[in-house]
């Protein structure tokens, strides 16, 4: 769920600890499926991002292209939507796998013997005609859609011939990441004043499309997917400055974020479980895992003493692509 603004102080000192629970999920995901894979191929938006956008948007402007994101590991901006690392690195070095490789950063089928990434920030689950047709303007040229074609395409060059010619183990031998993906269907029409309850219908419709990019990718060979559901939106910092209330009964007093905007998270995290477990009984030769984000990020917000001390910044400009 990527391409919201909010404060970049925020970006830099939250964001950190959301990409440790979210990468805590994953691991303990796939850590039951296999102790061994060979490659991982990643779908998402900016929590999977590892440098597509920048080839997307060749915009100089983009705060993700300049520090100080990436300046606590790679000690550079990478494209990565973090100060550091995101979850998909940690789960990439769990495994004993070099960092993936942004897709749109390789050209030969060298470049993706270890895997692929084609989550960009700001990816939708749904087209861009989906939003338009509801008068929902949307920037985003990126979906679900163009990212199972890149992954064709790469696919072409890892098998001539096409899948018929790959070796079992390109497919069944790798880790799927399929998400995160979805939050900024939401983030787009909310953040645009569209109200939430002609939003909410758009669950069903971002969860089959889920569905049927995790159906296609089964079709193809595909044994072992984890799918992260959405986070807890209601915590977002750009999301408590828009929506904010002088109303206490808005705010969960557990964490104080905003509680409605959760149980539309959680909705939408129980219509993808529910289609999961359908998924499974399609397919019982298929292992297909759910990683929790909403209950690792909301940890953090519960207890945040626990992940270091608070820092306060002050002066920070608002940019479009920063999102914690």
């Amino acid at each position: 769920m990527g391409s919201s603004p909010s404060g970049g102080g925020g970006a830099r000192l939250l964001f950190p600890m959301v990409v440790v629970a979210a990468a805590a999920a994953l691991a303990g995901a796939a850590a039951p499926a296999s102790a061994c894979y060979a490659r991982v191929f990643s779908f998402g938006d900016s929590l999977a991002d590892t440098g597509n956008r920048r080839f997307v948007y060749p915009n100089g402007s983009d705060p993700v292209l300049r520090l100080p994101y990436g300046e606590n590991f790679f000690h550079r901006a990478t494209g990565r939507f973090s100060d550091g690392r995101i979850a998909l690195d940690f789960v990439a070095d769990a495994l004993g796998l070099p960092f993936v490789r942004p897709y749109l950063s390789g050209r030969r089928a060298e470049d993706f013997a270890r895997g692929a990434n084609f989550a960009v920030g700001g990816a939708t689950a749904l087209a861009p005609e989906f939003f338009r047709d509801r008068g929902i303007n949307t920037s985003n040229t990126v979906d679900l859609d163009v990212e199972m074609k890149w992954f064709r395409d790469m696919i072409g060059l890892l098998c001539p011939g096409g899948i018929a010619g790959c070796s079992e183990d390109v497919m069944n031998q790798s880790l799927f990441l399929v998400g995160e993906i979805g939050g900024n269907d939401y983030n787009v029409p909310l953040l645009a004043g569209v109200p939430l309850d002609d939003v909410i219908p758009f669950a069903p419709v971002v969860i089959a499309k889920i569905s049927s990019t995790i159906t296609e990718l089964i079709g193809l060979g595909a044994k072992t997917l984890v799918v992260p559901g959405n986070l807890p939106i209601g915590c977002i910092p750009n999301y408590l400055f828009v929506f904010r209330s002088d109303n206490k009964g808005d705010y969960e007093a557990e964490t104080g974020c905003i509680g409605w905007l959760n149980e539309f998270a959680r909705y939408h995290n129980e219509l993808l479980i529910e289609e999961l477990e359908r998924l499974r009984q399609l397919h019982p030769g298929v292992t297909i895992i759910y990683a929790d984000y909403y209950g690792a990020a909301r940890e953090v917000f519960i207890s945040p003493q626990r992940y270091g001390e608070f820092v306060y910044r002050c002066g920070v400009l608002i940019s479009a692509t920063i999102f914690w």
